[in-house]
């Protein structure tokens, strides 16, 4: 198992966990020299904040317990492609590397809408532009996108 694929398990556990937590699957985790420094689950429901992605809730969390704000040498992994809002969160916090499973395309078909690659879109019209790899144990999120959203609307 390679190093990418270790910490895109973590993000997928923390989806999961979101949906355990009565959330919908969601999660990251952060990394910086092979360790975990932060993980999130999407919290919309169980904090009452549409605001309170996987993505955007531990880049604001994390930023403001550490008191750092600027993440070049740090990696984000997202058990699906972030929203606009999310992966502009990345660009005000300059992260270095973002690695997702499912695209936002997987996602909307699953939800029968419209979809696009946000975060490229974001980050190619931004100051900031992440290394970003998509697809990474996509069967895998997919599988929890899936059986979440059979039985439950987006919020």
């Amino acid at each position: 198992m390679s190093q990418d694929e270790f910490f895109m398990k973590a993000a997928i556990e923390c989806a999961r966990l979101a949906v355990a937590h009565g959330n919908e699957p969601f999660g990251a985790v952060l990394v910086k020299d092979g360790e975990v420094v932060y993980s999130n689950e999407n919290q919309i429901y169980s904090a009452t904040d549409p605001t309170f992605h996987a993505e955007a809730g531990l880049l604001r969390r994390f930023c403001a317990e550490t008191q750092i704000t600027e993440l070049q040498e740090y990696t984000l992994y997202s058990s699906c492609e972030p929203c606009f809002m999310c992966s502009g969160a990345m660009v005000w916090t300059k992260l270095g590397r973002l690695v997702y499973a499912a695209s936002d395309i997987d996602l909307c078909r699953l939800l029968d809408e419209q979809g696009s690659h946000a975060s490229r879109i974001v980050f190619e019209n931004s100051h900031h532009k992440p290394e970003v790899t998509g697809g990474l144990l996509r069967e895998e999120s997919l599988k929890i996108l899936s059986d979440y959203f059979s039985r439950n609307k987006k919020g």
